[in-house]
């Protein structure tokens, strides 16, 4: 009953094998790779895997990379299997004007954010829930304490809105600096910006979330810069890394008690 998770962001492919498809479950074994290495897999970490039984993954890159990845999966006899966003899964309905257009990340964050406070909850009435993802892109989306996605926001990570200065500023070429309250540097200014720019949106949808919802809502924040800028945010939150995981660990249980 060994289960593969596999999510592939803007720059890395993530995995990671259960023993069952399980909410919660700790991995057996994990791994990334940029995604330029996608295709030593089925000759390097993935050979040392015990075949699994099933898989599920998430994919933003493209429909190039995805084939990619599933001429590595060729190494088993297993059937590649991809989220699509839809209008109710899970346990989340999908508020967006068009479901199926909604980013297959943010969706299968949005069912790992939703049985993660389901859980912690323990039957006591759930808040709403802010779901961070901070990577290439930000998006900041809004769950209400019945799990149905109001909207989001979506915004250039760090390293875009970095690059976007320099091509469109004469000379501007500096080297990162540090998060201040008063930069006195370009390098410092550069980075504070960005990262106040990025705990900014953050703030504002939690504020319009706790009026919507009339109680503050549970905050959330993944993602591989997750890490940089949560010491900046200055609402209540949670990091969890895992999240897109442990979405996909609730799809395929949920699939399989059909």
């Amino acid at each position: 009953m060994s289960f593969l998770a596999i999510d592939i962001g803007n720059t890395r492919l993530k995995w990671a094998q259960y023993a069952s498809p399980q909410p919660g479950a700790a991995p057996i074994a994990h791994g990334a790779v940029f995604l330029e290495n996608i295709d030593e897999l089925a000759e390097g970490e993935w050979t040392r895997l015990a075949p699994p039984a099933s898989m599920l993954g998430c994919n933003v890159a493209g429909d190039a990379v995805r084939r990619r990845v599933e001429e590595q999966l060729e190494l088993w006899d297993i059937a590649p299997r991809w989220v699509v966003p839809s209008a109710h899964d899970a346990g989340v309905s999908n508020g967006y004007d068009h479901p199926a257009r909604l980013g297959a990340d943010r969706w299968v964050a949005l069912i790992g954010a939703r049985h993660h406070v389901l859980e912690r909850s323990r039957g006591a009435p759930t808040r709403p829930t802010l779901v961070v993802m901070i990577g290439t892109a930000v998006t900041v989306a809004a769950l209400d304490p019945q799990g149905h996605f109001l909207g989001g926001l979506i915004l250039p990570g760090h390293g875009i809105m970095l690059r976007a200065l320099e091509s469109g500023t004469a000379g501007l070429h500096v080297p990162t600096g540090e998060v201040r309250a008063f930069p006195s540097n370009t390098s410092d200014g550069l980075t504070s910006g960005g990262t106040y720019a990025i705990t900014g949106a953050i703030e504002r949808m939690h504020r319009h979330l706790s009026t919507r919802c009339g109680s503050k809502p549970v905050t959330l924040i993944t993602g591989g810069a997750g890490w940089k800028v949560a010491p900046f945010v200055d609402v209540e939150h949670e990091l969890v890394e895992s999240l897109i995981f442990d979405g996909l660990l609730a799809l395929q249980a949920h699939r399989l008690a059909l």
